[in-house]
């Protein structure tokens, strides 16, 4: 076909080759994409029929961008008959159909992390359990638990997972994880993991629907591989089983997900899994200059578990990586600030052709301090998704409880919303009641005749006012589109009334938001209406519950800097990156540097990080950096020195000066001279200018008077005196402009040039 002309040989290579298993190593920028979209292109070509290839990413976005590119080679007829999408769409897709099998009905609604943290964080309160109970912490537990496939039984049965969370002063984990599932099946949800689990579950208890799949998918292809956890492996291997028609795609540098439960085994192991597997290498960069190829190379050259490959770009050589020096993390933002304000200025560059990228979210702060101070518009990319604002979580919850009335979160965020009266009380007694009978709460508003004696006549007749108008929405939601449905029950439900009594500047955005939900439904509608798909409501709330984080990231208001931590940039390019922090214990990570296959994936990390960039990759790091309440003084990451010298520009190597030195001019302790400076002369002081590219941090202990210091913030200055002892000590400083300030040394950031 036409488009194989468009390939440079390799990728032809793992395109035209669509029998048996293959491994596509996929560098940064070599066209992964477009390998996966001609690939799916050519078997299409060769008549397999649409219906038989299952293809998974990670993303709704990855599956929309390479669904648009085959509807443009193969048309889109054809291209929508594709089992493709997000692993966790797909077998939710699955689930649907097989839902029974597993004890669901296939009605069922899925939680996000949001309406997981609150149902744990309520049964954290039910059992009045302490602090260690964070719902962030057990979610995460509990997830990693089914990653693995552990469920709840064997959670609580397993001496070593009892141990360790002993370890970690939560022995009750296992019951609240076992409480978790109950309330998530009594509710008729799954979240997020259960639908690998339940998949799981599925194929191994039902070894007739796992054939029926088998069978029907003659040909699976995988994106990201080496970002897949172990259910996710699992599935993949059960189904590839009969045709072994597998081809993955991914790239064992870019593994940084452990975290997450991700397993860089899986694709190192591939080779064990097929041994009669066919490698294909996409090793030309088409993204990036080759002085950060070759300088991405470097880093990565360094680590041992990896499948070997020589990246290259055949694109113009580029500026060097320009290493940024700061004295202070404050410095650090300032000079990030005025490279971005120079280059955006001076050279014409949009501000949306910046990224600045950090290890850990906290130091985002010090660096939009130095943005705004610059009046330099910037957008954190991943903050708060439009789905999460209160007001279209609460018009969500109605089309959740509507489609499935067992769903406990939605039940509880809507019984008094707005307020008709049913106080908190009243809840929890529906919930005790509930529990008991181990039903949903939805179950009880349905048989409150069995219940009498609980509840006075008056509340009553206000809980049946509500389940009645819940049962009207659902005989709504079958003979309306979801357009037509969502407004009435937005109307209907009494959120548009209220949000209509609130004027304020944010009552009118969330009025505007409720609007833009609804416009984003008919936008559902029309589009399932061209492609002949479902256009009702469960439809469109289903595709809502499987969004990801890169899926619900604001569009429009481009021109922004974009500021965001280095795993939430994977995927994404940008014409110049700015990687900060790059130092000792903070990149890498302080608990990685320790743990060999810890610190490789921190320096995937920053692998990932700087093939990002495009055309300039500036490297920042500060010599001292306020850590939990106090300066601490880091040396720069080794990751700077694993780069050879000729492609970094600005870099002085300080990794092996000693941690302590002498000073110029300090005298034995017990013996200081005290020469003030009178401080109403007339002139400026004759204080030497110091090399600032020799600069040291020095502690408290270290400043004695007549010393020369430097301060980030106030310069050169010469000690007069000191005062007070241990965290009292302090310092009176002149410095070169004639003004002398009294620092107080536990706080002051001080340099001085080294004997």
């Amino acid at each position: 076909m036409d488009f194989l002309n468009e390939l440079n040989e390799n990728q032809q290579a793992a395109v035209q080759n669509t029998e048996g298993p293959a491994l596509v190593i996929a560098g940064a920028g070599s066209g992964k994409t477009r390998v996966l979209t001609y690939r799916i292109a050519q078997l299409l070509s060769q008549g397999v029929p649409a219906y038989k290839i299952l293809a998974l990413t990670f993303t709704n976005k990855a599956a929309s961008e390479m669904q648009k590119r085959i509807s443009g080679l193969v048309g889109s007829e054809i291209a929508a008959n594709l089992w493709m999408g997000t692993f966790h769409s797909i077998f939710g897709k699955i689930l649907r159909i097989e839902a029974e099998k597993v004890g669901y009905t296939s009605s069922y609604t899925v939680y996000d992390t949001q309406d997981a943290k609150n149902l744990i964080k309520n049964i954290v309160k039910e059992l009045k359990l302490d602090d260690n109970y964070k719902p962030n912490v057990v979610l995460g537990r509990i997830s990693m638990a089914k990653n693995n496939l552990i469920v709840a039984q064997s959670y609580i049965q397993s001496s070593r997972i009892l141990t360790e969370d002993k370890s970690m002063k939560r022995p009750l984990l296992g019951e609240v994880y076992k409480i978790y599932q109950q309330r998530c099946r009594n509710s008729n949800v799954m979240d997020f993991d259960d639908l690998l689990l339940q998949t799981n579950i599925l194929f191994r208890d039902y070894p007739d629907v796992l054939a029926k799949y088998q069978q029907k998918f003659d040909y699976i292809l995988v994106d990201e591989y080496q970002d897949t956890n172990y259910a996710q492996y699992l599935i993949i291997k059960k189904l590839a089983e009969r045709h072994h028609n597998i081809c993955v795609v991914g790239d064992d540098a870019q593994s940084i997900y452990s975290f997450r439960g991700a397993r860089i085994e899986n694709i190192l192991n591939f080779k064990n899994d097929y041994p009669e597997y066919k490698l294909y290498k996409l090793e030309q960069n088409y993204r990036s200059t080759t002085t950060i190829v070759d300088a991405a190379n470097c880093i990565i050259s360094k680590n041992k578990e990896q499948i070997p490959k020589r990246t290259f770009s055949q694109n113009e050589e580029g500026e060097k990586i320009k290493v940024l020096r700061a004295l202070s993390d404050k410095e650090e933002g300032f000079q990030v600030a005025n490279e971005i304000f120079r280059l955006a200025n001076y050279e014409q560059q949009d501000y949306s052709d910046f990224a600045v990228l950090y290890r850990t979210n906290a130091q985002s702060r010090i660096l939009e301090e130095a943005l705004r101070k610059r009046n330099i518009p910037y957008k954190i990319h991943g903050g708060q998704s439009f789905y999460q604002r209160k007001e279209i979580k609460d018009l969500l919850a109605y089309f959740r409880l509507t489609v499935n009335p067992d769903d406990e979160e939605a039940f509880r965020r809507i019984i008094n919303y707005p307020r008709r009266g049913i106080g908190d009380s009243t809840v929890e007694r529906i919930r005790e009641i509930a529990a008991h009978n181990q039903v949903s709460m939805w179950v009880v508003l349905c048989n409150l005749d069995k219940v009498t004696d609980s509840f006075n006549a008056g509340t009553i007749a206000k809980l049946q006012k509500f389940g009645n108008m819940i049962a009207h929405f659902k005989e709504l939601i079958a003979q309306e589109n979801a357009y037509d449905a969502a407004g009435i029950i937005a109307r209907s439900s009494g959120i548009i009334d209220d949000l209509a009594t609130d004027d304020t500047p944010e009552g009118v955005s969330r009025k505007e938001n409720i609007q833009e939900l609804l416009n984003a439904i008919k936008e559902f509608c029309e589009t399932a209406y061209q492609e002949g798909r479902d256009d009702k409501l469960p439809a469109f709330l289903e595709g809502v519950a499987l969004l990801t984080d890169q899926d619900t990231e604001k569009e429009g208001d481009w021109n922004k800097v974009t500021l965001m931590t280095i795993h939430a940039a994977k995927g994404l390019e940008f014409a110049n990156v700015f990687i900060t922090g790059m130092e000792e214990e903070l990149f890498p990570a302080q608990q990685c540097t320790s743990v060999p296959s810890a610190l490789e994936e921190e320096r995937r990390l920053f692998y990932v990080a700087l093939t990002r960039a495009e055309k300039r990759a500036f490297l920042s790091y500060s010599t001292s950096r306020y850590k939990n309440g106090q300066i601490m003084y880091p040396r720069p990451s080794r990751f700077i020195d694993e780069i050879e010298p000729e492609f970094l520009d600005g870099y002085i190597p300080l990794r092996n000066a000693p941690s302590t030195f002498k000073l110029k001019n300090m005298p034995p302790a017990g013996n200081v001279k005290r020469n003030p400076v009178p401080l109403n002369a007339a002139t400026k002081p004759d204080i030497p200018e110091l090399d600032r590219s020799r600069l040291q941090p020095i502690d408290a202990n270290q400043v004695v008077p007549d010393m020369i210091i430097f301060h980030p913030t106030f310069g050169t200055g010469k000690v007069i005196s000191i005062e007070g002892l241990g965290v009292q000590k302090k310092a009176k400083v002149l410095f070169k402009e004639g003004e002398s300030r009294i620092l107080l040394l536990k706080f002051a950031k001080l340099f001085a040039q080294p004997d």
